[in-house]
């Protein structure tokens, strides 16, 4: 069974190497900001994005809203972290334009098998419980997975646009009520 668990210092190790899975890829959903995953990979470094991620938590900082990320494991294997998910607690400008509220990225070997899915309905019911009525998810239209897994989980298409940093994109919105 799919769960997500707040990240941690006892699978900081299994988070490190599900983005070095990505070779050098952009980590969507992965809530890294400005950190370099060499500076992850050190413990100080670490215990510094952590405390940015609270704080992200908590009240929103450096110009980002408030906002909570979670590592994907399973049960089957609980010590490997299978990707990363992020919910936006609210909306400005720019994520009602083209990010929305959730982000999410499946290490590469963790992909095709339902993971992100079951993150993203999991992740739907907590932004159900903070009193979200309806979230905003956005794909690129070159992502047929990423667009399977909005449509699974309920997302209406409302449009496609295009931006100098995302290209083509979705828009899809899930009702929560």
């Amino acid at each position: 069974m799919i769960r997500l668990v707040e990240p941690s210092p006892a699978l900081h190790a299994s988070w490190l190497a599900s983005m070095q899975e990505f070779g050098g890829a952009v980590l969507h959903g992965y809530s890294t900001f400005r950190f370099e995953v060499e500076e992850l990979a050190v413990a100080a470094g670490f215990e510094r994005w952590l405390e940015r991620e609270r704080l992200q938590n908590e009240r929103g900082i450096d110009g980002f809203v408030p906002a909570t990320a979670w590592w994907i494991v399973d049960d089957a294997a609980p010590g490997t972290v299978l990707g990363s998910i992020h919910l936006r607690h609210e909306l400005n400008e720019w994520l009602l334009a083209e990010g929305g509220h959730i982000g999410y990225g499946v290490r590469p070997s963790a992909r095709g098998r339902g993971v992100a899915t079951a993150a993203l309905l999991l992740v739907l019911e907590r932004a159900r419980a903070m009193g979200i009525e309806r979230v905003l998810l956005c794909c690129e239209s070159d992502n047929p997975a990423s667009r399977a897994t909005i449509v699974a989980a309920g997302g209406v298409l409302e449009d496609v646009r295009e931006s100098a940093e995302h290209g083509r994109y979705e828009r899809y919105w899930i009702a929560l009520g």
